[in-house]
């Protein structure tokens, strides 16, 4: 990145022994020249975001133009204010295994659902119907094998051997995609020969603020995108050391000072490169102050 076109304002400085420039704080005419005062367009013209990274069970995006307060309030609204469905209430029939009920309906809680919240409501009233609960049947028994070589049959409960129950007329509306585990190879619980368990699962809509069970994400964390800038030319013999002080791939040999940022993402700003006195004044570190890589691990 081109140091003499980056706004120092807006970068957090690390130094080898400590941080500067860490305040976000906006007030006017805190910057020489700018009032500071807030506007609509001009936040719309430096917001952006983007999508770097999307997987069933991980996506990675980034958030620029935006201060901190605003990036941790997304964070904290993606964990506790976006709803999904999850298991509330459990009706066992039948339980002879060594799981104690109450234990059992809270693994039971926990699997994250393959439902889309849209297609509920949240449940208001005490009495549930098809508008706002999904309901699930679990019936497994634990046998010796018929076959007469001593295995057993049926030792483990999978979250795969929840069945889907439609009411109403939810097997029409929710047939383009059916309620089910997400893992299906969760184990729910171990039994010995002879024991069984049959139950009823109702499924409602809630948010992670009640329960954590609610939450979309595992995780959300953001962090502030590394800056690494190469001030002058690096000598030949120094080249190999310099791009060694920082994890594969950042640095690459190139450009006009023989070193050149590859992908500075991959960065972890350890300081290793501070640590030697040769580098000193030939490569400057920093953390770009507005620009967040939000990453959200999806149960």
């Amino acid at each position: 990145m081109d140091a003499s076109s980056m706004d120092r304002s807006k970068v957090v400085e690390i130094h080898s022994e400590r941080v500067g420039n860490v305040s976000s704080s906006s007030y006017p005419y805190q910057v020489p020249g700018e009032s500071g005062a807030w506007d609509l367009e001009a936040f719309k013209q430096r917001l952006q975001v983007t999508l770097t990274r999307w997987t069933s069970e991980l996506c990675e995006f980034d958030i620029i133009g935006v201060d901190a307060s605003i990036a941790n309030a997304i964070r904290r609204t993606l964990m506790a204010e976006v709803p999904t469905v999850a298991i509330e209430h459990v009706y066992i029939w039948n339980n002879t295994s060594i799981i104690q009920d109450e234990v059992l309906s809270h693994r039971l809680g926990l699997i994250p659902l393959a439902i889309d919240p849209r297609k509920l409501n949240f449940k208001l009233e005490d009495e549930a119907n098809d508008q706002n609960t999904v309901v699930f049947t679990l019936k497994a028994e634990c046998k010796k094998s018929s076959t007469g070589d001593g295995s057993i049959d049926g030792r483990y409960v999978y979250a795969s051997m929840l069945e889907w129950d439609p009411k109403g007329d939810q097997a029409e509306t929710m047939s383009d995609s059916p309620p089910h585990p997400i893992h299906p190879d969760i184990v729910i619980a171990k039994m010995a020969p002879g024991q069984a368990m049959e139950m009823e699962l109702h499924c409602e809509k809630g948010i992670g603020k009640d329960h954590a069970k609610f939450s979309p994400v595992a995780t959300a964390s953001y962090r502030l995108l590394p800056l690494i800038e190469i001030l002058k030319p690096i000598p030949e013999p120094l080249i190999p050391k310099l791009i060694s002080c920082f994890p594969e791939s950042v640095l690459e040999r190139g450009g006009e000072n023989g070193v050149q940022v590859a992908n500075a993402r991959k960065d972890t700003v350890s300081r290793e490169v501070l640590r030697h006195p040769e580098f000193e004044g030939l490569v400057r570190l920093g953390r770009i102050q507005d620009h967040f890589m939000c990453t959200l691990r999806l149960y």
